[in-house]
């Protein structure tokens, strides 16, 4: 579950007043992109709300948050909560999860809660409330004498420090309620959080071109057009492989995948990237894929081509 998390990268956290809202709003995050919810047992409504999102909308990564007691896990757990996240490291708490083998993720604080953590065997805890602990830079100095252990941020996370966070490879990912926003969950304006949701997701993956790829029948060809794109833009040719015209342009020396060529699209995080295109229903060419020295997924192409042209991710 905690792969899957990491691959999410944004863990929303609900709060309900009404068990009956807890659907829609779970229905109105996955059509924004974002399949995966927190609810928290702030109020009574939570065990229903689980229970209900559980039956009805089974495609969501569901947690239950804010759990304080070995019987709120347990009911939790029971209404189909299939993470367990609480706001403070209490050992009673933590045992009990890990016997009953439900996946937790602690609440710490301090470098006393992650020692306890690590004790227990766990590889990820929640950091809480992140921001006012600090920060990123807190969570980078925790991870100096803790080096095995990830962590998940919450409170304090929004969309300005959202990658502050992400980028740092010691983060599995973060909790946060910005695309969640109160007023608009008690209004039940779903149109607003799924557009909140969507636009959370496209900061998160932050795609852009890096380069597009012309195919060309040969080398000779390909070094005709690059001269004249060079001519026509005043921009450097760079030969290796291939021509580069600039930093954005690659004159192919042979025909390469795709009709016409590729486009390369940038990404801060090429697994979690696939993971939510494949949501949108893409497939990818795992035969393509191509991984860094610490086996983390760098390069893959989308399976099929678009208007003549093939795509694939490729690690900014």
């Amino acid at each position: 579950m905690l792969d899957q998390l990491a691959l999410a990268g944004l863990i929303p956290v609900i709060k309900v007043n009404d068990a009956q809202d807890a659907v829609p709003l779970c229905k109105a995050l996955q059509d924004g992109g974002l399949p995966v919810a927190e609810i928290t047992f702030r109020t009574a409504a939570a065990e229903e709300a689980i229970r209900l999102v559980y039956e009805q909308v089974p495609d969501v990564l569901l947690g239950a948050g804010t759990v304080l007691t070995p019987e709120q896990a347990d009911r939790a757990w029971a209404a189909g909560a299939r993470y367990i996240v609480s706001p403070g490291f209490n050992p009673r708490v933590v045992k009990h999860c890990l016997d009953k083998g439900y996946p937790i993720l602690p609440g710490c604080s301090s470098p006393s809660d992650i020692e306890q953590a690590l004790e227990m065997g766990l590889t990820a805890v929640k950091i809480f409330p992140a921001g006012a602990l600090g920060g990123i830079a807190t969570i980078k100095a925790l991870a100096g004498p803790y080096p095995q252990m990830h962590y998940v941020p919450t409170g304090g996370v929004n969309a300005n420090n959202l990658m502050d966070y992400l980028s740092f490879p010691k983060v599995l990912a973060c909790g946060g309620s910005w695309m969640v926003p109160q007023d608009a969950v008690d209004a039940k304006d779903w149109g607003k959080i799924q557009a909140l949701a969507a636009q959370a997701v496209d900061l998160m993956l932050g795609f852009n071109i890096v380069h597009i790829g012309i195919n060309n029948p040969d080398a000779q060809a390909a070094k005709v057009q690059a001269d004249r794109l060079s001519q026509l833009f005043h921009w450097p040719i760079k030969e290796g492989t291939n021509y580069f015209v600039g930093t954005g342009i690659e004159l192919m020396k042979a025909p390469g995948r795709g009709t016409h060529g590729h486009v390369a699209i940038g990404t801060p995080n090429v697994e979690r990237a696939k993971w939510h295109l494949e949501k949108r229903g893409f497939v990818f060419d795992d035969s393509t894929a191509r991984r860094g020295a610490d086996g983390k997924l760098t390069f893959i192409y989308v399976q099929d081509e678009m208007a003549g042209f093939a795509f694939h991710l490729i690690q900014k």
